[in-house]
């Protein structure tokens, strides 16, 4: 199999050190992509000053560009975000707003410079809202040039109105074990696929 990179994008409001439920799951999904010889790596986004803003490069500090580096090289991209007031974070949100610039760069064909990407999405929250983020998520993560694997999403939700969280855990649930694998898989396997045969630029 050809070795693929994943990069994944944890949106916790907890800078580190401090534990995170998105940075666990994303770290058990960075697992599953390991069998099938994906290699990854993370960045919880809250450490880095990320400036408001839809160009590539909102100067003054800005810190986005070495993030976009990191998503420039990787093959598989996951957006993992806690779930508050029933909403992503206003973290992911961010992430998706500077995502924007990707719509007006293309590459040396003539193509959106994120054709032949993968995303998929981890979410974690003691309350409903999952599957809402989700779509939120794939239709902007699809506008700007990503293909979203068959079933390459993963989720928990706690049971609502409790403080429980899934870092409070004793283990992964086995529902979310084998949703974490089905997406690992799903994802990889379109991520080889795109890079073997890439999307047709217009003019081809």
């Amino acid at each position: 199999m050809t070795s693929l990179t994943a990069l994944a994008l944890t949106c916790s409001l907890k800078p580190s050190p401090a534990p995170s439920s998105s940075d666990l799951i994303a770290d058990q999904v960075l697992t599953e992509l390991r069998t099938h010889d994906v290699t990854g790596d993370k960045i919880r986004l809250v450490d880095f000053d990320i400036r408001p803003g839809v160009e590539p490069d909102m100067g003054n500090g800005d810190q986005w560009p070495q993030i976009r580096a990191r998503i420039s090289e990787a093959d598989i991209l996951l957006i993992s975000t806690p779930t508050w007031l029933g909403q992503m974070s206003s973290v992911a949100k961010r992430a998706l707003e500077r995502l924007d610039a990707e719509l007006s760069e293309t590459d040396d064909r003539g193509r959106p410079v994120l054709f032949d990407k993968v995303a998929i999405a981890a979410v974690v929250g003691n309350e409903d809202g999952a599957h809402a983020i989700v779509a939120s998520l794939f239709q902007a993560l699809n506008d700007c040039g990503f293909t979203i694997p068959a079933q390459g999403c993963t989720y928990w939700n706690g049971e609502a109105m409790t403080p429980g969280d899934y870092n409070d855990l004793d283990g992964i649930p086995d529902a979310v074990a084998s949703t974490n694998a089905t997406v690992a898989r799903t994802a990889a396997h379109l991520a080889r696929t795109l890079r073997a045969q890439p999307y047709p630029a217009v003019q081809e």
